[in-house]
């Protein structure tokens, strides 16, 4: 929808008129309230202040709100708008500041503060929640989600091989077809990259070109899905699999055969380790054997052992078994972040080294995320009425956890600890929050090697 106008929800076009008398600035703030981690990662201000906040709506974008809104029966700041039109040249006369993207921060902290920066315009502030935080809240919370399943591969790449060597690689994306619309695969799927460069969601490098200048931010390899496979027939399965080594097989190469369509322990025994071993061992690059049904836990160690059993295995530094280079498992059936710390326990628990698995993750990662997942929250915390700047709060007595904070805010930092504290009193510490849009201009740009480095940087370990 390109009228922003009409992106919010109906409730907030009645807001212009229900602020006291005098009311000249409106501040408002981004948290993580909780939920089911106590980190984040902030991720994705950026795509939406380029694709929503650098245009200016005109009076065609005026004049069709109107006519929504009276058929929609609610009230509609008609004047307001245009007043934003005639003074501001259709540009929102509001400011946003935030945090680096790619930053890991404790929940409970500010992320993001904005104010309008025009007295006459104080609803604004509240008016763009809608969008704003739904533009936060989902790609930082599948970032976060990604990133905690890292620390969890991370955790067992060390315990059971001794680097994390390969890490980037350690988790793909599958998820493009399980969400609900193409902007979210592309949203999601980015924020994913920023923890890992293993995708198959095309949009997602797509947005990461239009929004943070990265040419290539993720990557891919030839894989067969169920239906190459068995459009060959079950007699000729043998024949499906070697089609793949002599079409992607090669000195470097790496592809991915999904191997379950009938029986992965005939595949395994009779194909993999029998007719096609030695093209396997030969050819050059690295096969990787996709197991795609039953129990994940135990079907990755079962697989992996059966291929020792066929191809042989080496003991890493830190005494875990490791299969030849030409030879790797993925598993995509059922992964999520429980799963995959499951598995990794299960495979420590048989002394199989992490090196041997690569997941991949689908509706787990972009979908089966939601608001609450982190507990997002969007609350006005102070306003200026006649000149009096006054704290601005709710703290419901049925539930204390839902307390927002009060007056404008900063966020500082000091040997990895972060504070949220009032903005007059954050003194000589830095304040994390910067200024990165004000009266439709992106003033402080960002790269997707930038969010990298952030995140990489990042004192914060997962919990």
């Amino acid at each position: 929808m390109k009228n922003f106008i009409l992106n919010t929800d109906s409730y907030k076009t009645s807001h212009y008129l229900q602020y006291p008398e005098g009311t000249q600035y409106v501040s408002s703030y981004i948290e993580s309230r909780g939920g089911e981690f106590k980190t984040c990662l902030f991720f994705g201000l950026q795509m939406f202040i380029k694709e929503y906040l650098s245009k200016p709506i005109n009076q065609a974008d005026i004049d069709e709100a109107a006519e929504i809104y009276e058929l929609h029966g609610v009230p509609f700041n008609q004047t307001g708008w245009e007043y934003i039109l005639k003074e501001h040249q259709g540009l929102l006369p509001i400011k946003i500041e935030a945090i680096k993207e790619g930053m890991v921060v404790p929940t409970r902290n500010v992320m993001v503060q904005v104010i309008n920066t025009d007295p006459e315009c104080a609803w604004l502030t509240c008016f763009v929640e809608t969008a704003l935080l739904r533009a936060i809240w989902y790609p930082t919370t599948v970032a976060t989600v990604s990133y905690h399943c890292k620390k969890i591969i991370e955790k067992y790449m060390f315990e059971t091989a001794g680097h994390t060597e390969g890490i980037e690689f350690k988790l793909h994306d599958f998820g493009a077809r399980g969400v609900s619309s193409l902007e979210s695969a592309a949203i999601g799927g980015l924020a994913h990259l920023v923890n890992f460069q293993g995708t198959d969601t095309v949009s997602a490098l797509m947005q990461g070109r239009k929004y943070y200048a990265e040419a290539m931010a993720g990557f891919s390899i030839p894989a067969s899905e169920h239906s190459t496979m068995t459009s060959w027939g079950r007699d000729r399965e043998q024949d499906a699999y070697k089609n793949m080594l002599d079409q992607y097989g090669g000195k470097d190469k790496t592809l991915a055969v999904v191997s379950d369509s009938y029986d992965i322990r005939h595949a395994i025994d009779n194909i993999w380790g029998g007719e096609l071993k030695e093209q396997v061992i030969n050819h050059g690059g690295t096969l990787v054997v996709r197991p795609d049904s039953g129990d994940p836990v135990t079907i990755v160690s079962d697989v992996i052992e059966r291929l020792m059993t066929q191809f042989g295995f080496s003991y890493n530094k830190v005494g875990f078994k490791v299969l030849p280079e030409y030879i790797r498992v993925i598993q995509g059936d059922g992964v999520s972040l429980k799963a995959i710390e499951n598995i990794l326990i299960e495979m420590k628990r048989r002394k199989l080294s992490a090196e041997n698995i690569a997941f991949g993750m689908g509706a787990e990662l972009l979908q089966k995320v939601n608001r609450d997942t982190l507990k997002f929250a969007m609350k006005a915390s102070a306003a200026a009425i006649n000149d009096e700047w006054i704290d601005v709060y709710k703290d419901p007595i049925t539930d204390h956890g839902k307390k927002s904070k009060a007056g404008r805010l900063a966020l500082i930092k000091q040997d990895c600890n972060f504070k949220t504290v009032r903005a007059n009193e954050a003194n000589t510490q830095t304040n994390l929050l910067e200024t990165v849009f004000i009266n439709g201009k992106l003033i402080k740009e960002c790269t997707f090697k930038d969010v990298r480095e952030q995140q990489l940087n990042s004192c914060q370990k997962a919990a």
